[in-house]
């Protein structure tokens, strides 16, 4: 019985943004794969590819050349691709819509399922969803974005998620834009969904050895190339490549005192 495709893929993929002398080569034939089940960072500094591998894992930039599969499929960014793949961004503030209140923003989450629920039970689902995040749903009907903290809003773009129920997850730099107090509670409720769904996440993060607490796999970008990428601890314990060396010694102590489970 052959095995099942891998949720992500990529073979020499290359993706050039802008034209003439803007023209930038944003990533650089990356191959790797991303198995079911795992959770795989992401890591590099600012500039090094991580944000435009996102968008493209989510289907929002095409790439130039190269492969790119998820589940064995071409990524194509549309309505059926995103109930099957969501992301977390680090401006929680810039995914949602400031005029409408944030549980309307919520329940649209119900118009990528071709079944429509009834309406009581689209709030239903919602109110369950903000308690499994840490939030009480009667302090946030009604509510509008402004009104609440970084914090919050990425525990409400979880629930949204847990709405949904994705196969994967793309987390770029959830936690970069919220207080320090905010940042287990995010990370630790990303986790439990993690778990909760079977999930397939794609961390994207500057910081390796917040990587090394979280993931199973790890891929290192340097100016859109991966100069290394393997099992986790492998390369945190006998990092191979001096760039990957550079961005141990540099990172800071993270809030972790050990490893987060894996179990839910």
């Amino acid at each position: 019985m052959p095995s099942s495709p891998a949720v992500f893929e990529a073979k020499d993929l290359s993706c050039v943004l802008g034209q003439g002398k803007k023209k930038t080569i944003a990533v650089r034939q990356l191959t790797f794969v991303v198995n079911e089940g795992e959770t795989t960072a992401v890591v590099g500094e600012s500039g090094s590819g991580k944000t435009t591998l996102a968008r493209m894992l989510l289907g929002l930039q095409a790439k130039t050349s190269g492969t790119l599969l998820f589940r064995g499929h071409p990524i194509v960014g549309n309505i059926n691709h995103y109930r099957e793949v969501q992301a977390v961004f680090q401006d929680p503030y810039t995914a949602f819509n400031q005029f409408y209140t944030v549980d309307r923003q919520l329940m649209d989450a119900f118009k990528l399922f071709k079944a429509s629920k009834p309406k009581e039970l689209q709030r239903q689902t919602t109110a369950k969803a903000m308690k499994l995040v840490g939030l009480d749903p009667e302090l946030v009907v009604g509510k509008y974005p402004f009104q609440f903290s970084g914090g919050q809003l990425q525990q409400l773009l979880l629930a949204r998620i847990f709405m949904i129920k994705p196969t994967a997850l793309i987390a770029d730099e959830p936690r970069s834009m919220i207080d320090a107090c905010s940042r287990t509670t995010i990370i630790n409720a990303l986790m439990d969904l993690k778990h909760r769904l079977s999930m397939t996440v794609v961390f994207i993060t500057h910081d390796i050895r917040f990587a090394n607490h979280l993931a199973d796999r790890l891929i290192v970008l340097k100016r859109g190339e991966i100069v290394e990428q393997g099992e986790r601890k492998e390369i945190f314990d006998h990092p191979q490549n001096e760039y990957t060396q550079t961005l141990i010694d540099s990172a800071p102590k993270t809030f972790f005192s050990k490893r987060v489970s894996k179990k839910p």
